[in-house]
């Protein structure tokens, strides 16, 4: 049976419905559906669980977005399990697939160093999330295509959720799982956009815009369908990806104490890059190390010195975070020495009817960019104020990190009041805290987090339920 035939079967019975605890997830992208599962894994006690969207297909959410199936995920699958405590299960998945073994012989017996498309890792969490839900007859489960546009305090310590629907049902738990914060575009304007433009130059020509992996995807994408016109890449920052190892690098960070000053830090980590190279180690398992220490370090910086981070080396730090499998990056550095695709450095403007208005780093006039087509391939901010997240701020139940980056939560996803307090049963799972946790917009995060967020829904609201 399908994904949305489960949630077809299982939404019957109101009478049951109106009797069970009940669990509210806004967003059914990965962090969604990780959430879903880890309350059917985690939460013993019967409860319903209503699933908010307006797409009407079970989507992978910005993270996984992309205009093409065979896209390569940025992380290894030995990263990639949505159990918590089993590292393996998802190479294990590939394993028993036999279409999937058949296709990369090479990679037999184990998968785990690999590189996978991105269809391959969503029909894998659907799959987990259908067997976790086919396993829990006790619950019901509610798919909702109506957007949820506020949320308020009603009933004591209950929500209730306004959307289009006038039969506004009241929740026990809430779980924001909106990624980037948006506001619910439909699939379609999820992938890059085309605008064309009138074609006022001698040879076809296309501008992406970004300077992250999507950005390297759609390239990709256009020279796997043909196009083999100019194409330019413009970036405010102009850091592209950097390559993983050929294997994975396992996390090596220095013994001693790191620095507190944000300009020490940084002279601490290059120098700890550069001591494994020259030790034939690699800068990538100094990245990997500095995970384990990135929220300690976060947590630890004034606000003066995280606004510095954000302004100057944000962009430098994800183009190191979020690399690329290596035989990508061989291609792009290709494109880029061929001059068939260029990379530009500066500013964006608004579009015109003949092309794109650009100003360049260290110029101070703007410049037409005659294109046929513009992709905008950069990863959507966090929006605050979409109505149902201005709800969520004005009626005091969650504040804006102190970047307005997304929410200010705890580990758990709890937001965070400013006197220091939470709200009793409401989460922003996944990038939403990305201001406030480092790293959080990796899967290997969402999902501890999901299954520590799952943990406190039991504990808090079924005290008799088994967690674990």
């Amino acid at each position: 049976m399908t994904v949305q035939g489960i949630f077809s079967a299982r939404s019957n019975g109101a009478a049951r419905i109106s009797a069970l605890p009940r669990i509210a997830i806004i967003g059914r992208g990965f962090s969604g559906m990780m959430m879903a599962i880890a309350l059917m894994k985690t939460v013993r006690t019967p409860f319903h669980l209503q699933l908010f969207d307006p797409s009407s297909s079970v989507s992978g959410g910005q993270a996984l977005s992309s205009s093409r199936s065979s896209t390569i995920l940025n992380t290894r699958v030995r990263d990639l399990s949505v159990e918590v405590g089993d590292a393996d299960d998802f190479n294990e998945w590939l394993c028993s697939n036999a279409e999937f073994r058949a296709a990369v012989p090479a990679a037999i017996p184990g998968f785990r160093q690999i590189f996978v498309p991105r269809e391959i890792f969503s029909d894998y969490v659907y799959q987990r999330f259908s067997e976790a839900l086919a396993g829990r007859k006790d619950i019901t489960v509610q798919v909702c295509n109506e957007p949820v546009v506020a949320i308020r305090k009603s009933h004591g310590d209950r929500f209730l959720l306004e959307s289009t629907n006038p039969a506004n049902p009241l929740f026990d738990t809430v779980i924001f799982a909106t990624g980037y914060g948006l506001s619910f575009p439909e699939a379609s304007e999820m992938e890059p956009s085309p605008i064309r433009a009138q074609r006022l130059v001698a040879r076809p020509h296309t501008v992406l815009l970004g300077s992250g992996i999507r950005v390297v995807d759609q390239l990709l994408q256009l020279r796997d369908g043909g196009y083999t016109g100019q194409v330019t890449i413009l970036s405010r920052r102009g850091f592209l990806p950097q390559s993983h190892t050929p294997n994975s690098a396992d996390p090596l960070f220095p013994a001693e104490a790191v620095p507190s000053d944000l300009r020490d830090i940084v002279r601490f980590i290059r120098a700890a890059c550069r001591e494994a190279d020259e030790q034939g180690r690699s800068w990538q398992s100094v990245m990997n190390g500095l995970r384990k220490h990135a929220r300690s370090l976060w947590r630890s910086l004034p606000a003066r010195q995280k606004h510095q981070f954000n302004r100057h080396l944000r962009a430098i730090y994800d183009s190191h975070r979020n690399r690329l499998p290596e035989a990508m990056h061989a291609r792009l550095r290709g494109e880029l020495a061929s001059g068939n695709t260029v990379l530009r450095r500066g500013m964006a403007g608004r579009r015109g009817l003949s092309g794109l208005f650009f100003r360049a780093a260290g110029s101070a006039v703007d410049e037409v960019i005659h294109a046929e087509r513009v992709f905008d391939c950069r990863c959507k901010a966090p929006n605050l104020d979409t109505p149902l997240l201005r709800s969520l701020i004005e009626q005091e139940l969650a504040q804006p990190d102190e970047l307005a980056l997304g929410l200010a939560v705890n580990q758990r996803g709890q937001p965070c009041l400013e006197d220091g307090s939470m709200v009793d049963g409401l989460f922003a799972i996944g990038p939403l805290g990305l201001g406030s946790l480092p790293d959080i917009d990796l899967v290997p995060e969402i999902v501890s987090q999901a299954y520590m967020a799952a943990e406190m829904v039991g504990e808090r609201f079924y005290p008799k339920s088994k967690v674990g």
